[in-house]
């Protein structure tokens, strides 16, 4: 794939314009932009395959994947919608995707595409990975199977064995803030979970400067509803979820282990549910482990340069992030009673799915990091 850049001008000398994705000026020619950054495009398109798209990551996929100047999906799977149209199931794609059939999880279907991602339920990915691999060129798994580097884990947080313990070292760990160095080039990449991305997103820089104890914290965090996915159950439907704010997962939630990888430290995670569609709001609890610390200016520092995460004094709110791929993050320290805050929002179903997915994709295939990802959350 060869940049061009939207005025048409060949490369050469340095524009006057700041790339989007670094700030700094690109070598090219741009005379007649008349815009504040000067956005590359690309002279070919990117083959995309989204398996498992009628589900509400799936649906996040084709959303922002339509706002992408190089992928074209040409292949949409959901079994339990096979035959439908994704405009049908989802009229909100229906501009973009006027006649895009969902067909039944086929790998031969996939031969050839530069890029699949996997928005599958847990399990799912595990025999489908290894062939696809023989068939595409790159895969982006948004459920856990791949994200574990133990295979130990599996049984004792997922109840089962790894089918595919091999390919466990192989696949990148998907939360480019934290691990894009392994980015470039991967061609097997776990994109973060939700709750994990949150937690690590506000732990990891304070873990890694020495300023908390790795040992004793405690992760408090608040999903949306749509993290437990379209299918109706008892425990998210309207009346359940109204009016009410629940805890689950006691001691032995699934994300617990990829919270202590991702973070290098041993944490206590509580999960609730709470009555809104999309967002999660972790609060992060930690002692410090020497003087009084100041993690603010932590998290300011290890940020500075990242296009994604949003630092501030301000407490974060779930709205500002909703349909960005942006995190907010703040954090205390409390000298009354020793303790170190720190707090993260983010869109669960962007930032904390569909739009991780691509940003690890955009640099797997050394694209921009930030090319086709909002920055901004809408709101009202």
């Amino acid at each position: 794939m060869v940049p061009r850049f939207a005025c048409g001008e060949p490369d050469g000398e340095p524009c006057d314009f700041p790339s989007l994705s670094t700030g700094q000026a690109v070598g090219h020619t741009c005379m007649t932009m008349q815009k504040s950054v000067c956005c590359p495009i690309m002279s070919e398109s990117c083959r995309v395959g989204v398996f498992g798209a009628s589900g509400f990551a799936g649906a996040e996929l084709l959303r922002l994947a339509a706002g992408h100047p190089v992928f074209e999906v040409v292949l949409a799977t959901a079994d339990s919608q096979a035959g439908g149209r994704a405009a049908d199931l989802y009229p909100s794609l229906a501009a973009a995707y006027p006649d895009l059939p969902f067909t039944a999880v086929d790998p031969d279907a996939a031969e050839g595409l530069d890029l699949v991602f996997l928005a599958l339920p847990h399990g799912a990915s595990q025999d489908l990975v290894p062939e696809l691999r023989k068939r595409v060129g790159a895969i982006v798994d948004l459920a856990a199977d791949f994200r574990l580097k133990d295979p130990a884990l599996y049984p004792v947080w997922y109840g089962e064995q790894h089918h595919h313990p091999e390919l466990l070292d192989e696949a990148v760990f998907g939360l480019p803030e934290l691990f894009g160095d392994e980015l470039p080039g991967a061609t097997l990449i776990a994109a973060a979970g939700c709750y994990p991305t949150a937690a690590a997103l506000a732990l990891s820089p304070l873990v890694r400067s020495g300023l908390v104890e790795p040992s004793g914290i405690v992760v408090d965090a608040a999903s949306g509803v749509s993290g437990a996915g379209r299918a109706a159950r008892a425990h998210t439907h309207f009346n359940a979820v109204d009016e009410d704010f629940t805890a689950y997962g006691l001691l032995d939630h699934r994300h617990t282990p990829e919270i202590e990888q991702a973070t290098g430290a041993s944490v206590i995670f509580t999960p609730h549910l709470a009555p809104m569609n999309r967002g999660i709001l972790a609060t992060c609890y930690a002692r410090p482990a020497g003087r009084a610390p100041d993690p603010l200016a932590v998290l300011s520092d290890f940020y500075r340069e990242e296009p994604f995460v949003v630092v501030s004094d301000r407490s974060p709110s779930t709205k500002a992030t909703l349909g960005s791929n942006c995190a907010h993050l703040t954090a205390r320290y409390d000298g009354r009673t020793g303790w170190v805050i720190a707090i993260a929002a983010l869109d669960n179903l962007t930032k904390g799915a569909a739009g991780q997915a691509i940003q690890c994709a955009n640099l797997a295939l050394d694209l921009p990091e930030t090319l086709g990802l909002p920055i901004v959350g809408v709101y009202p």
